[in-house]
């Protein structure tokens, strides 16, 4: 087991909480490298879409893993771990301290708790699995047969994860559940830390309405024609699972409103940052619930993540705060 012997930050929170302006601003004041922990970011396509640093403000630090996946990539917590760890190791070579932000907060559980040693699946057997045309339900009967503990822990809505329950078993010969009684921490850190931005929820709500105007406004429909003419089959890649994505390919499709396809966003990525706010608070007790928005942080608390991670009282970078759409 590696140990990380630098500080390191764990930003996470509900998607347009302001983890992006938040991180921004400590590592200005730190030299601290910012690495992505948001499944969504990264994807090299959409970076509108997925509310990505923009170049402008990758400039302003160093940043890893933002839009390094092509999409017919998976973002499992698996990936995730074998991109992240050799970042880890880096940054404790150079003696960097990490802010690790994003709101996939089943990332940070696995890098806490470890990922279960599951050996790789015949690719024959996950292809066939992932091709499967049955609906979650009926696959989750399936599951209950073949592997009932793993089927009572999962919801019969929840596709992917019966799908990797069933692949396993079948490819392994064991059951997942038997798999993640193996796990063991991937890493263990010297000087630990973590907050969660979970805003109120009806300014949240105004929050993330704000901000997928200010996503059109910049483009975001663009940038979806120019990827769904570049890719046909684009609805049936991993990519699509980003929020918002299958909304406006049905706009540009011509199946429903531009307005609708706007509202349905919404109403997927209100419910996406209840589910978010629920992780943080219930799995990740290693984050500090704070409730407001990263651009609002109290001073006090700023000062303090800013000393964890090595800045001086008196670094520069904090002091001008400015109101952004969230992210």
């Amino acid at each position: 087991m590696k140990r990380v012997d630098v500080p390191v930050l764990l930003l996470g929170g509900t998607t347009a909480s302001g983890k992006t302006a938040l991180s921004l601003q400590l590592a200005a004041a730190t030299g601290a490298m910012v690495v992505n922990a948001d499944a969504q970011q990264l994807y090299r396509d959409l970076p509108i879409l997925t509310a990505r640093p923009t170049p402008e403000e990758e400039a302003q630090a160093e940043h890893r893993l933002f839009g390094i996946l092509g999409p017919e990539e998976e973002t499992t917590a698996g990936r995730w771990l074998e991109l992240v760890l050799p970042v880890l190791e880096e940054a404790g070579a150079r003696g960097v301290p990490v802010i690790l932000v994003g709101g996939t907060g089943l990332y940070l559980l696995r890098l806490l708790g470890g990922l279960a040693p599951v050996p790789p699946v015949p690719e024959e057997v996950r292809r066939r699995w992932r091709e499967d045309p049955r609906p979650a339900p009926e696959l989750h009967a399936e599951l209950a047969r073949r592997d009932p503990a793993t089927a009572a822990r999962l919801r019969p809505n929840d596709r992917q994860r019966i799908l990797r329950a069933l692949e396993v078993i079948e490819g392994t010969g064991r059951p997942l559940l038997d798999w993640q009684r193996e796990t063991r921490p991937p890493v263990t850190f010297a000087r630990l830390r973590g907050i969660a931005l979970l805003p109120p929820r009806d300014r949240l709500r105004e929050r993330i309405e704000r901000r997928l105007d200010a996503m059109l406004g910049a483009g975001m429909l663009e940038e979806i024609r120019a990827l769904a003419a570049r890719i046909p089959h684009l609805r049936r890649l991993p990519l699509a699972r980003l929020h918002g994505l299958r909304e406006f390919l049905d706009h540009l499709e011509g199946r429903t409103t531009l307005e609708a396809a706007r509202e349905r966003t919404v109403i997927v990525t209100r419910q996406y940052a209840k589910r978010q706010s629920t992780f943080f608070r219930h799995q990740l007790p290693v984050c500090t619930p704070v409730e407001t928005f990263g651009e609002a942080v109290p001073q006090a608390l700023v000062e303090e993540l800013r000393a964890f991670l090595g800045g001086g009282a008196a670094s520069a970078g904090l002091s001008g705060r400015r109101e952004v759409a969230g992210r």
